[in-house]
């Protein structure tokens, strides 16, 4: 695909994909929305990329979704875009993926940036769910995961008032993983991106899943699945090379089978 509203860059081992609406601070639209899928769904099937970052630029990761798209919208016709369907596939992405955000992350993008596994936030970072004020609740998952990120509370604090919290009352909510200055939020996210590419393949795709799987199960299903893991781990040639590599005390070569 020829991608109107993003920059997509391969380096060894991971990617960054840009969202590229600057004269809209980066506003999601339907077109952005089936752009990003395809990247990340191809990204997810290259042998060469192992972790995949998303980022806007320095005044925005995504300021919302683009509300000329919905404001005349009938529910029928939202019903009929079933444009949600596509944030669901992104959960689906079996690669870590790393938010790196800077600016506003409101609404979509909020809720865009929650979708991700792990979030590196610049200083100027501002997050909120922004929706109450437009007539509308969060519908990219803004209810659900804000209140498994940061407890019932602070989420209907921030849902019902609009409000919108710093980069620093984020991480202190247990929203995001670290604050950083603005210009070395991409670098942080890129390290990042750099350890987890330098792990087993296998062993990161089914740690993903399994830590994933705590959301959508009961402490004894999180713990079966998690076991069934481990033990189906013990078929990858990882396995015994890493086991291998630590009793031999030299660094493993990761084949990603």
């Amino acid at each position: 695909m020829d991608y109107k509203n993003l920059l997509l860059t391969k380096e060894a081992g991971y990617a960054i994909i840009q969202f590229n609406r600057p004269e809209v601070l980066n506003a999601i639209n339907i077109q952005l929305m089936i752009e990003l899928v395809d990247a990340l769904e191809s990204l997810d099937k290259d042998d060469d990329v192992r972790c995949v970052i998303l980022t806007g630029n320095e005044k925005a990761f995504a300021a919302g979704a683009d509300i000329k798209e919905m404001a005349d919208a009938s529910a029928m016709e939202m019903l009929s875009r079933d444009q949600f369907a596509r944030w669901d596939r992104i959960r689906k992405i079996k690669k870590p993926i790393i938010a790196a955000v800077s600016g506003f992350a409101l609404g979509g993008g909020c809720e865009l940036a929650m979708t991700c596994d792990i979030i590196i936030a610049s200083e100027t970072a501002r997050f909120g769910q922004p929706e109450i004020s437009l007539g509308v609740i969060p519908g990219a998952g803004g209810t659900q995961r804000l209140t498994r990120a940061v407890g019932k509370a602070k989420a209907m604090e921030m849902v019902l008032t609009g409000r919108a919290i710093t980069a620093e009352e984020a991480k202190q909510w247990g929203l995001i993983n670290k604050v950083v200055p603005v210009e070395y939020c991409l670098r942080e996210a890129i390290d990042l991106a750099k350890e987890i590419a330098s792990k087993p393949p296998v062993a990161v795709r089914l740690a993903k899943e399994a830590v994933l799987k705590s959301f959508d199960t009961t402490i004894e299903g999180g713990l079966e699945y998690e076991r069934r893991n481990f033990y189906l781990l013990f078929a990858s040639n990882d396995q015994k090379e890493g086991m291998s590599a630590f009793m031999e005390k030299r660094k493993p070569a990761w084949k990603g089978k």
